[in-house]
């Protein structure tokens, strides 16, 4: 009876809330603000660049955003209850051939200790030091993925393996709690990277999922207050506002032979995190895994392929929308990227220092719908917006790389894929602003860039690929660099010693 009367109550919570449409990239949408265990905050595709890889690509997806390191006591889990996706098109008709789907599971110990003459249960994640053994946690959380061929959701998803152990349950490592609780936490995490199987795949690939250093650099606080910085201001004049924060990375390697299709070299890629329908909150759950009952059919709530699409350029009225629908369908935002705001709103703030191109934006068009002719269009495209990468372009050594991408005659950088080192704010400023108006790609009727190249900025980058390639002026923090090896993204933030978020 009580059964029954549980399916019920689910079936009315999912007639009655809508699906949930909803977001992704640090915060930008008023629905994730409120669930950000499934805020997706950036996607990074690239031919991987560490030696011996170069015929892989790496993807990376990460969520949770904001992450102050001394956030405990239960720190950042991702939610067991969602699903976590990495969509690619392979063929250019903006729709998913092939999803790579993590779900994660919490197993709780219960850890306690005597108190008098009771065994009592512990607030703490920890009670000791932490190993690869975990025996000291008293909460983990292993993850499975899963790869699906054609439709998302047309069939049942065949596991990656272990190509070590054969085993299809991977680990995640716990978060960085300080230096007390796990000395060495880079060797610590190297542990949980894994020699994956993949499915339909000649070669093994590699996985990982787990904390890592913010990797997006930007002086957030002064762009959001009417951009109060000088925008055609030194690169490096402000501070990286989130450089001491961290996220939680999904990463993947995987040959590119599995990933392309005939004689296309170009992929598209996305993210996007779900949630069920229905969700029924247990008042008094007997383990938290119990606090909430879900029902109902997944339902998108965070979608995110370009940087900085939903924050810049979708209106404020329909970034939910956005967020809950798929590329195919992205005829309806249409009028964000061809008469775009940003521009105009540059414009009202430093005048003529900041000339708005002429509409339609062409340019914009190719950047962020269709990939570039000749660099990242893939032949018989449907304009969607996703992040495109052309995997015949040999990746560039570390020490060699642009952090303008292709503004800076990078070509294995961003906007053709992304890398962690690609200053993606800068570009997209410069862009927003008509770099990219030609003849071949129209601003209305514009032929040239009416800005004539003013180098746009909001003051903030990072120090260097690595730290051996690092380069530190201005207002750069020196910690702001990236591994040149997998997963890419640096050790994150330890909780202790010192972590004050400054």
């Amino acid at each position: 009876m009580k059964r029954n009367a549980l399916r019920a109550a689910l079936l009315l919570v999912a007639a009655a809330t809508p699906l949930f449409a909803s977001a992704s990239s640090h915060r930008e949408a008023p629905f994730i603000t409120g669930a950000p265990k499934v805020d997706g905050t950036d996607f990074y595709m690239f031919r991987s660049y560490e030696a011996g890889h170069e015929g892989y690509v790496t993807l990376i997806a990460n969520y949770l955003p904001l992450q102050d390191s001394y956030g405990g006591p239960n720190y950042f889990a991702l939610d067991e209850k969602a699903l976590y996706e990495i969509h690619i098109d392979n063929n250019g008709d903006a729709r998913e051939d092939i999803t790579f789907q993590f779900r994660f599971d919490d197993k709780y110990k219960n850890l306690a200790v005597p108190a008098g003459n009771k065994k009592v249960a512990v607030p703490l994640i920890n009670i000791g030091q932490v190993d690869t053994d975990a025996a000291n946690l008293n909460m983990s959380q292993s993850y499975t993925v899963g790869v699906v061929r054609g439709h998302r959701r047309g069939s049942a998803p065949e596991l990656v393996g272990d190509a070590m152990t054969g085993e299809e349950i991977f680990q995640k490592p716990a978060d960085n709690i300080g230096n007390k609780s796990i000395p060495d936490y880079a060797s610590y995490a190297n542990n949980f990277i894994y020699s994956a199987n993949i499915p339909g795949c000649s070669q093994p690939g590699r996985v990982f999922a787990g904390q890592r250093k913010e990797g997006f650099v930007v002086n957030l606080g002064e762009v959001f207050d009417l951009v109060n910085t000088n925008p055609a201001g030194p690169r490096d004049g402000e501070r990286n506002i989130i450089s001491r924060k961290n996220i939680t990375t999904l990463a993947l390697e995987v040959p590119i032979s599995c990933l392309t299709r005939g004689k296309e070299p170009v992929i598209g890629g996305w993210m996007t995190a779900s949630l069920r329908q229905g969700r029924l909150i247990n008042p008094k759950p007997s383990k938290p895994s119990r606090t909430t009952v879900e029902g109902g059919a997944w339902t998108q709530v965070s979608r995110l392929g370009s940087p900085l699409v939903n924050e810049l350029v979708i209106g404020l009225p329909d970034k939910d929308r956005f967020n809950g629908s798929e590329p195919r369908d992205d005829g309806q935002f249409a009028t964000y990227v061809t008469n775009p705001t940003l521009p105009v709103l540059l414009n009202v703030l430093f005048g003529n220092a900041a000339i708005p191109p002429q509409t339609p934006r062409n340019d914009l068009v190719a950047a962020f719908l269709t990939g570039v002719p000749g660099l990242n269009q893939p032949a018989n495209v449907r304009g969607a917006e996703m992040l495109r990468l052309n995997t015949s372009i040999a990746p560039t050594p570390v020490a060699a790389q642009n952090d303008l991408g292709v503004l800076g005659g990078d070509n294995a950088g961003f906007p053709n894929g992304r890398r962690p080192f690609d200053d993606v704010v800068d570009i997209e400023l410069r862009v927003a602003q008509g770099v990219l108006c030609s003849k071949a790609l129209k601003c209305g009727k514009q032929t040239a860039d009416p800005n004539n190249g003013t180098p746009y900025t909001d003051g903030s980058r990072a120090a260097g690929p690595t730290v051996a390639t690092s380069m530190v002026t201005g207002a750069i923090n020196a910690a702001d660099t990236y591994l040149d090896t997998f997963p890419y993204l640096a050790t994150p933030v330890p909780g202790s010693p010192n972590s004050d978020g400054t």
